[in-house]
């Protein structure tokens, strides 16, 4: 290296130094104690096999190692939850005398609750599909139905944000949106037999409450109608309630804390909506104008004018 290259390199650092010395809240040196995002990703897949045995993973489990397989997967997940939820304790508004022991008992909580999340699980997948013409059984969709995945991560992030965990909740929902393109807050409140269909593109903001058999399409934003009075707003009611056996068909948005879907009620595509409908209402967005224009060539001379018209539908 040159000494010209040498200098311009300590220049180089020198300027990013002083920008971290401007900055410090967007650095972690000396910070050994951070939460380990591929450790919490880890977690999810073992969470993953517990949730839905046999389904994920190499081993070929039998009805005789499935108690020895649970208990496994339990105990790692126990060393590695407990580790990465103290790490994360730190982080809440209120100060953790004991993060260790208060790690200890939010992953012992957490845990206890794997059956009622499973029995939520196992309405979303008959939800899908019923809801879902194309499936061709619960297995497909278990494997590989992206919306489930979404869902699966979702229900589990929840519970460690009612459990007043920081950081790890909206970790494992990034995670999910980084693969599936569904965008969950773990804030979501979320009811039984849940359907997402294709699921790309869809936003569920932090404060949304969701009844039971609702159906959800691509695209659909379920969002705040301003974020302009920032943190002033945290812990505020911004997202909408969505009863009861309620269809949104994509592209649709649904803004407001205050902004009630009533149950039963089917929301056409593209509507933008940010009052609350009564129940058993059908909203749809008035189809707009198209306009045709054939470029064909005429058949005949007479129907040459006809073939170049425009129409409008």
């Amino acid at each position: 290296m040159g000494k010209r290259a040498d200098k311009d390199i300590r220049a180089l650092v020198g300027a990013m130094l002083e920008s971290y010395r401007e900055t410090p809240e967007t650095i972690k040196i000396s910070a050994s104690n951070k939460v380990n995002k591929d450790v919490i990703i880890e977690s999810i897949e073992q969470l993953r096999h517990l949730l839905f045995p046999g389904f994920f993973g190499d081993k070929h489990l039998k009805s005789d190692s499935v108690e020895y397989h649970v208990g496994e997967l339990l105990e790692t997940l126990i060393y590695h939850l407990q580790k990465q939820i103290a790490r994360a304790l730190p982080n809440r508004k209120e100060p953790v005398a004991d993060p260790g022991a208060e790690a200890e008992a939010v992953t012992y909580v957490f845990l206890e609750r794997l059956p009622h999340i499973r029995r939520l699980l196992a309405t979303d997948v008959a939800a899908f599909y019923e809801g879902d013409p194309a499936a061709f059984s619960t297995d497909e969709i278990v494997w590989s139905y992206p919306g489930l995945y979404a869902i699966m991560v979702s229900r589990l992030a929840h519970e460690l944000h009612l459990l007043d965990v920081p950081l790890i909740p909206r970790m494992m929902t990034e995670h999910a949106h980084s693969l599936t393109g569904i965008d969950i807050h773990p804030g979501a409140t979320i009811g039984h037999h849940f359907f997402v269909d294709h699921g790309t593109g869809i936003v569920v903001g932090e404060t949304t409450v969701i009844g039971n058999h609702v159906k959800i399409y691509q695209g659909v934003t379920l969002g705040a109608l301003s974020t302009r009075g920032g943190q002033i707003l945290r812990g505020v009611k911004r997202h909408p309630t969505i009863e009861d056996n309620v269809t949104i068909y994509s592209g649709a948005s649904i803004l407001g804390g205050q902004t009630v879907i009533g149950e039963g009620v089917v929301i056409g595509s593209n509507a933008f909506i940010t009052a609350s409908v009564q129940e058993k209402t059908k909203v749809s967005v008035k189809s707009p104008e198209l306009r045709f224009k054939t470029d064909r060539p005429a058949q005949n001379p007479a129907a040459a004018a006809e073939d170049n018209w425009d129409f409008v539908i």
